[in-house]
């Protein structure tokens, strides 16, 4: 199972970041591959490539504002959750990532 994902906050400068990481590390403890893209005061970093976009199984938009360039995940299931599920309770938000995606 491969999760692609999207997060972003208003500020684009803590939350941002810390939901990243938060995904990073609980899909290495729920041994799924995962790889995040940020779009944060520093703009879009770590961006998705189509090719990486095309091999994942689901895209997580985790964002509490409108991403930038969000047509490139149209032809890919989608989950979208608030900035602070992800960091309240990342193990479920991927869970439910995995439900979505069958």
């Amino acid at each position: 199972m491969k999760i692609i994902a999207v997060t972003a906050c208003p500020t684009g400068i803590a939350h941002t970041y810390m939901a990243a990481e938060a995904l990073i590390k609980s899909a290495a403890k729920l041994e799924l591959n995962i790889q995040v893209e940020t779009q944060g005061a520093m703009g879009i970093e770590n961006k998705l490539s189509y090719k990486d976009i095309n091999h994942a199984n689901i895209a997580l938009i985790a964002s509490d504002i409108d991403i930038e360039q969000i047509e490139r995940f149209e032809q890919i299931k989608t989950l979208k959750v608030t900035i602070e599920e992800v960091l309240t309770n990342p193990e479920t938000v991927l869970k439910n990532c995995l439900k979505h995606a069958q």
